[in-house]
């Protein structure tokens, strides 16, 4: 071969080989990862996701590509964020954390499969119509938080057995936190408690709710689940320390931030079946002949310094069967 055709044709071979590299790329199946939350209190999450899709023969940015959208706790974002990922033909959009979320794939698309991670009810909010054959493009993960409440109550006895009134802090603008604290209040009179429903919805509103707890002596304080409450769990562990309240929360980041203790199920068990469900999906299974997953793991973390501080004795068998203890 002459050398002018051997350049020639090295230097075809190399202009061919970037277009097979993206033709080689755009092979790759894309997911939408679209979140009510914030990346930076999500990275334990967004991890334990990976590892589902892992755990299903896909990598991320080996035979996969993920797409990541966060609402940052603004739910007025998600519509548009949806329709995004629905121009960029992703192939399944992986929809986590907030009801809202969720609604607002099913909204979007009703050809792209939808797999979610949600803390409500997924039938009575109105996400499927059955647990065990959802039907149509959606299925995922619940992990039952509205259940749960008469048992973080009964932890909250044992932590303040002399208590007589309890409040409940409630976000009035959604239907999962409604329903949590009709619960809650509902088992606390079953036990002779006097249960206290308290709205908030904004900065300001959590700020007053802990005037009302004070001024009216309530004994102790469930936070109901919300990711209202979760974007403010600062504020909330900083109040309830002013204050020198009882609290429990619904989940464990409330608890590594100050507060007392905690009870629901694992978020990331929950995010880390959500991914091994989409692994299903982009291996051809139907979203809806996958029957949506119930929780399994549940997680009583418990921080022994809060309770310190507020003068309480934290029963030993409480210790012995905590998942988790901060000292």
């Amino acid at each position: 071969m002459k050398r002018r055709e051997f350049i020639l044709l090295l230097g075809g071979a190399a202009a061919a080989w970037p277009l097979a590299a993206r033709a080689q790329q755009a092979a790759i199946p894309v997911i939408g990862f679209i979140s009510g939350r914030s990346p930076t209190d999500s990275e334990a999450l967004a991890t334990a996701f990976r590892r589902g899709l892992a755990d299903s023969g896909y990598v991320e940015d080996r035979n996969v590509a993920i797409e990541y959208r966060w609402a940052e706790y603004r739910n007025e974002r998600l519509p548009a964020m949806v329709a995004d990922l629905v121009r960029l033909k992703v192939a399944v959009i992986a929809a986590i954390s907030g009801t809202p979320t969720v609604l607002a794939a099913k909204a979007a698309t009703t050809t792209i499969p939808i797999v979610f991670a949600i803390g409500s009810d997924p039938v009575t909010s109105g996400v499927v119509t059955s647990l065990n054959q959802p039907g149509g493009n959606v299925t995922g993960v619940t992990f039952f938080t509205v259940p749960l409440g008469s048992k973080r109550l009964e932890l909250l006895r044992d932590f303040v057995p002399k208590a007589t009134t309890v409040a409940v802090l409630v976000n009035p603008e959604t239907a999962v936190s409604r329903t949590d604290g009709a619960n809650v209040q509902a088992a606390a009179q079953s036990v002779g408690l006097q249960a206290h429903l308290i709205n908030a919805s904004t900065e300001g509103q959590v700020e007053d709710a802990f005037k009302v707890i004070v001024e009216r002596r309530i004994d102790a304080l469930l936070v109901t689940a919300d990711l209202f409450f979760i974007s403010r769990r600062q504020q909330l562990v900083a109040l309830a320390a002013r204050d020198a309240i009882p609290v429990v929360y619904p989940v464990r980041e409330f608890v590594v931030a100050g507060g007392l203790m905690s009870y629901g199920a694992s978020e990331t068990d929950a995010f880390r079946s959500a991914g091994m469900y989409v692994g299903k999906v982009l291996s051809g299974a139907r979203p809806g002949d996958l029957p949506v997953t119930l929780p399994t793991k549940f997680e009583l973390v418990i921080n022994l310094k809060t309770a310190k501080a507020l003068g309480l004795t934290v029963p030993m068998i409480t210790q012995m069967t905590a998942d988790e203890v901060i000292e």
